[in-house]
């Protein structure tokens, strides 16, 4: 499911512009729909303009009616009356999404433990960490999420060893009731502060198990990544 609201804070109606021959929020749906690793692909929006743009592509829409703080409570309200064991969540600013790390994302849930999931690429550019748009994450040694924050994490203060930093990409998997779970739970102290959903859950004890990915293209955040990606895009022809 593809979570997509039309007002960005940050860059209203960036899901609407073109990239390319096409919408962002296309690329993103028919993107995602070609990795063949899903019984459904869908867009879930409040927005009659995304809504028209999906649905003229052969799309399935489905409409939320509630003001939603995330697109997982954004999904949440949909799927709670659906019968389904994982849900993707892939923003709706990704229009590179493809198939490779979906299936490594998928292939985590074979761990029974695991009830969340998400994906992490490394980080090579230190404007880029420094960077308050871009998420990092920190995982203890078995790759479970210990935090996510927009600074710089972890902090070089010992300049003798090397650091990786890795930027959290924005595609999470959820079993069905951890899922219902977070949306119960109300905005969490960390959450509100950094504007960054799944630190609600963290704060209730409840780890992302991360997975690492090769560099998944430029994800549509503020108006100066769309010239990013318009690059990115003639440089994969």
């Amino acid at each position: 499911m593809i979570p997509a609201r039309y007002d960005a804070t940050r860059f209203p109606g960036k899901l609407m512009k073109k990239l390319g021959d096409r919408t962002v929020i296309r690329r993103v749906y028919e993107n995602t729909l070609a990795t063949g690793l899903f019984d459904e692909v869908s867009v879930v929006t409040d927005s009659d303009i995304i809504a028209a743009e999906i649905e003229a592509a052969g799309g399935i829409v489905y409409r939320s009616q509630r003001a939603h703080e995330s697109g997982s409570d954004r999904i949440a309200e949909i799927v709670e009356s659906m019968e389904v064991d994982i849900i993707f969540n892939v923003q709706g600013d990704m229009p590179f999404a493809k198939r490779t790390p979906f299936e490594k994302l998928l292939k985590a849930f074979e761990d029974p433990s695991v009830q969340v999931g998400s994906l992490m690429q490394e980080m090579h550019d230190y404007e880029a960490v420094k960077n308050p748009n871009v998420v990092k994450v920190v995982v203890d040694q078995s790759g479970n999420s210990l935090l996510f924050s927009r600074s710089p994490i972890p902090y070089p203060r010992n300049t003798d060893i090397s650091v990786k930093w890795f930027e959290h990409v924005g595609v999470y998997a959820y079993r069905k009731q951890a899922l219902m779970n977070f949306t119960s739970w109300a905005m969490t102290p960390l959450e509100e502060v950094e504007k960054i959903e799944c630190l609600r859950y963290l704060e209730h004890g409840i780890p992302l198990r991360m997975v690492i990915t090769e560099y998944m293209g430029v994800n549509i955040d503020i108006p100066e990544d769309l010239v990013k990606a318009e690059e990115y895009l003639k440089s994969l022809g």
